[in-house]
């Protein structure tokens, strides 16, 4: 199981944030999150939003540490990236409800 971690540099909510994304599927990344303790309200279309504070959470729990853009290439390569109101083809997706 490899998962993959940008750096704690995305403001939004007063905090800095993480992305953390699988390069295999959808169900090794919900394993890994719920492993560390995050909820599925923080998953958002390919990947969960961290905050900076729960980064070396993944770090030590095996996430290894990448730039932001191999992030995205890592999502394009295995084909999991989705873009905002993309849910076709995507397995198991749900929209998210407002």
């Amino acid at each position: 199981m490899t998962l993959y971690i940008d750096p704690p540099t995305w403001p939004g909510h007063g905090r800095l944030w993480s992305h953390l994304v699988s390069d295999v599927s959808y169900a090794e990344l919900h394993a890994f999150a719920e492993s560390l303790g995050v909820p599925r309200r923080a998953f958002e279309r390919d990947h969960y939003d961290l905050p900076a504070h729960r980064y070396t959470d993944a770090v030590s729990a095996g996430a290894l540490e990448v730039s932001s853009r191999e992030v995205v290439r890592l999502l394009h390569g295995a084909g999991l990236r989705r873009r905002k109101g993309d849910f076709r083809g995507a397995p198991g997706a749900q929209p998210r409800s407002s």
